[in-house]
């Protein structure tokens, strides 16, 4: 399976790449396939938006990249590279070191990353140390400059307090700066702002991408809302049951996209002044793991299947420009698909 395309921020080498992930998970019937043979790269500096509905694999693809798969399930297959360095096989202690020094975890719910026992000093100050030379007045001092710069108001005197004494949205801004305080070069949020209101995840998104780009840090941010992507990444894979079913630059994808599960993810986003009455509805939900229908997993729900969708299952290809689907639509030797008539789904 190829791989996303390149933004314009890319360079030579990706900072991650993944090829050909497999995420099994044995149970007593057998095996069931999460994640299935999924290829692509984020490179220096950039976002990759990974959406789908609950279910599509896209959490446990930044699980996987930061050697947090909870047994039994565990990657059967394919390579995970952080700056040429393959890491999915790694021994424990040397995941360990990875995780935050360069890979750095924002999770949907604060309450995962924070310790209710410790003050947000102590958990802020004890990362710190565990992976630079600072001393236990350095690190406090770079704690509350980070609180600061998360937007924590009064830093020097509320980094004594406990999780439970702060906001929801508060917490969050405590988790980016526990993900961004050793300067890692890659951020996998996982959605990181599902827990909070309306008018504080925008803020939360904001001040992830400001803060992200100021560090210079890659981010790989996982949810299920397009227009969380649309505000945010630079490029944007969709999964589908396991698998990616569409990748590239996100205002191509957003306003052109091109496989018929992308335009009813892109159809049901409500608009201002729209009629909310009016919006698309995927019908069906996504197949279960023990579930997926033969050919394209995405067919029984597609209004435009054919009986190849139903037989054979397509891999990713050119749709133009940097986009590639994966959808017999667009099969080259297809000769009832019409180039040129535009978005399809």
């Amino acid at each position: 399976m190829s791989d996303a395309s390149s933004s314009p921020r890319s360079s030579n080498q990706a900072l991650l790449q993944v090829d050909n992930l497999r995420i099994e998970i044995p149970n007593r019937r057998g095996t069931l396939v999460a994640v299935d043979d999924i290829s692509f790269h984020i490179n220096e500096g950039e976002v990759l938006g990974v959406v789908g509905e609950s279910g599509a694999g896209k959490s446990l693809t930044g699980a996987a990249v930061i050697g947090l798969l909870e047994p039994p399930c565990h990657i059967a297959g394919g390579q995970i590279q952080l700056d040429g360095r393959r890491i999915e096989a790694l021994p424990y202690e040397q995941m360990r070191r990875i995780r935050g020094r360069e890979i750095g975890m924002v999770f949907q719910d604060p309450l995962t990353s924070l310790n209710p026992l410790y003050t947000i000093g102590r958990q802020l100050t004890e990362t710190i140390l565990t992976h630079t030379d600072m001393n236990e007045n350095g690190a406090r001092k770079r704690a509350i400059e980070l609180l600061e710069e998360v937007g924590i108001p009064a830093a020097a005197q509320r980094i004594d307090q406990y999780p439970h004494q702060f906001s929801g949205g508060m917490r969050q801004r405590v988790v980016i700066a526990l993900a961004l305080c050793i300067n890692p070069r890659l951020i996998i949020a996982d959605e990181p702002t599902t827990a909070l209101d309306v008018s504080i995840q925008a803020q939360i998104i904001t001040l992830l991408k400001r803060l992200c780009r100021e560090h210079g840090a890659a981010v790989m941010l996982v949810t299920h809302d397009m227009g969380v992507i649309a505000e945010t990444a630079d490029r944007v894979a969709v999964m589908y049951a396991g698998r990616i079913v569409e990748v590239g630059p996100v205002a191509d994808v957003v306003l052109r996209a091109q496989h018929p599960y992308t335009s009813g993810l892109m159809g049901s986003i409500p608009l201002v002044g729209h009629d909310v009455e009016n919006l698309t509805q995927i019908d069906g939900a996504m197949p279960r793991l023990n579930a997926i229908p033969r050919g394209c997993a995405f067919n029984p729900r597609c209004p435009r299947a054919f009986d190849r969708c139903r037989q054979e299952r397509p891999d990713l290809q050119p749709v133009g420009g940097a986009t590639e689907a994966a959808c017999w639509l667009f099969d080259q030797q297809d000769d009832r698909l019409s180039r040129g008539s535009g978005t399809h789904g």
